[in-house]
């Protein structure tokens, strides 16, 4: 039950965060959209992994990597100037 959840919760992330990128609620450089995708692929990768859909679970362990690249550069750039 708490993997559907969790898989569930996942996707009202993910689909949020393209919703209010979409209409331009929220930027792609913002921690806000980085960290609603980081968590969404988060919930997946668990959903995902334990029911055993391993290109899924693969799939989102990229756009994890890719989300925490991208979080990761725009707090250095905050940081930096």
């Amino acid at each position: 039950m708490w993997v559907e959840i969790i898989g569930w919760c996942a996707a009202v992330l993910i689909l949020t965060a393209y919703v209010m990128l979409s209409l331009g609620r929220i930027e792609a450089k913002s921690v806000a959209y980085q960290g609603m995708n980081i968590a969404g692929a988060a919930g997946f990768i668990v959903n995902s992994g334990i029911n055993g859909a391993i290109p899924s679970a693969v799939l989102n362990v990229i756009w994890l990597g890719i989300g925490l690249f991208a979080l990761q550069r725009l707090l250095r750039r905050r940081r930096h100037g």
